[in-house]
């Protein structure tokens, strides 16, 4: 456990200090356009590109050793990152800050590859839990992953944006340099004994397997459909990604916003902690699922309100109960599906799930921007909603959360009437029976 803990710290680092520029990125764009549509447009081009990498990054974790494959994620990073950094000392913040200028790409496209490398170190983290942890122990080890994610979290957010608000927009993405350099050469002090892990020799040279992903996943039943519906849920994704940062700068000041990131963040690691402490009890996917109940009932009521107090509370209730459906997810494929292929399968989970999400974001951030956010701003929509969600500057974003967690909120329920859900419940009790 100790060994898995250096590791998981190095790849948060990693992985946090790419986001952190991430997130300056999108506070910076969206104070210099002030446009839903570009941060929109920037989201959905990052799931996009995890769409269509995941399942090469799947093959890539099950082909090679892990630290390998974390190290060559690592020295692509700071390439990525150098190069944006060049650009953006080079460029005018007029070009910058223009979506129809190639200088904007020049600039974005690196920072979206760079933050990109982190869904590979994120495959491979959770394909070490089930070579450095007992089988017994992954749901508390899951759990650690998420107080860890909590902590990258608040760091992220609360620095990015205090970052932007005080020091510029170069100073993160020095600080992102300085970061990522730390977590490369810390990887020449790690070990990550895997001489006994048997790889698949079924993958010979292939590039992108997505045949042996399939095979694995069909020989668990149910599986596939938890993949599925994970794939749906990540419909509400896509509200938070486009929506949460243009309601929350308009309520509170960049530093402001970002500092109650940081303490909504807490959340995060609370639940990690109580999932580390407790685990997810005998019926994981019972608890990813009532967990998909609660964050819907959470995105339905936290903007009824335009107030502080209720959104931020929220959110932070959405932190809390995010480690739970995270944990569940990992633990049942740790589980059921065996350590050669799980790259893979992990892999195809996040690239049939990732899928969805930009295409939400496609939809909801331009429909939100020209159709729901204007029809609030009218008589007729205050007229119609003015009961539910009351007056302000935000309405139109308030509706859109509320359609959209009514929407998921009626799939979760649906789901406990399955019968997939009671096939894979099956077959998970019957793995920890044989393990035991």
């Amino acid at each position: 456990m100790k060994q898995f803990i250096r590791v998981l710290i190095n790849i948060s680092v990693a992985n946090t200090s790419t986001y952190l520029l991430w997130s300056a990125f999108s506070f910076w764009i969206y104070l210099e356009t002030r446009s839903v549509l570009v941060l929109s447009v920037l989201s959905g081009t990052y799931m996009l590109l995890v769409t269509l990498s995941s399942m090469f990054f799947g093959t890539i974790v099950d082909k090679h050793k892990k630290k390998r494959v974390i190290a060559g994620a690592s020295v692509v990073t700071m390439a990525l990152l150098l190069i944006a950094g060049a650009i953006f000392f080079l460029s005018d913040t007029a070009h910058l800050a223009d979506m129809s200028s190639p200088v904007f790409w020049l600039f974005s496209l690196p920072l979206l590859l760079s933050a990109l490398t982190g869904n590979l170190r994120s495959i491979t983290l959770s394909t070490l839990v089930s070579i450095l942890v007992p089988k017994q122990d992954y749901g508390r080890a899951n759990g650690l992953v998420g107080t860890i994610q909590g902590f990258g979290m608040i760091a992220n957010t609360v620095f990015s944006g205090l970052i932007i608000g005080y020091l510029g927009m170069d100073w993160a993405i020095m600080i992102t340099l300085l970061l990522s350099a730390g977590t490369l050469v810390h990887l020449f002090f790690l070990t990550i004994p895997e001489e006994h892990i048997v790889h698949d020799p079924l993958l010979h040279n292939r590039q992108i397997d997505f045949r042996g992903a399939f095979r694995a996943i069909h020989l668990v039943p149910g599986l596939m459909a938890l993949i599925f519906f994970t794939t749906f849920n990540n419909f509400i994704g896509g509200a938070f990604t486009v929506l949460l940062d243009p309601y929350g700068l308009t309520l509170f000041s960049v530093e402001l916003w970002g500092i109650i990131l940081g303490f909504t963040g807490t959340g995060f690691i609370l639940g990690g902690l109580l999932i580390g402490k407790l685990g997810l009890g005998k019926k994981p996917l019972r608890s990813l699922l009532l967990g998909y109940v609660f964050i819907s009932l959470i995105c339905i009521f936290f903007t009824l309100r335009e107030g502080s107090v209720l959104f931020v509370g929220g959110m932070f209730l959405f932190m809390l109960v995010a480690p739970l459906i995270e944990a569940g997810e990992q633990t049942i494929i740790q589980t059921v599906v065996p350590k050669p292929k799980q790259g893979r399968v992990f892999g195809f989970a996040q690239t049939v799930e990732a899928g969805v999400t930009p295409v939400s974001i496609f939809i909801i951030g331009p429909l939100a921007q020209s159709v729901i956010i204007p029809y609030m701003q009218r008589d007729a929509g205050k007229k119609a909603f003015g009961w539910l969600l009351g007056e302000g500057d935000t309405r139109g974003i308030a509706l859109t959360f509320v359609i959209t967690g009514t929407f998921m909120l009626l799939l979760s329920l649906f789901a406990f009437r399955t019968k997939a859900y009671h096939i894979l419940s099956t077959s998970y009790k019957r793995n920890m029976v044989k393990e035991e």
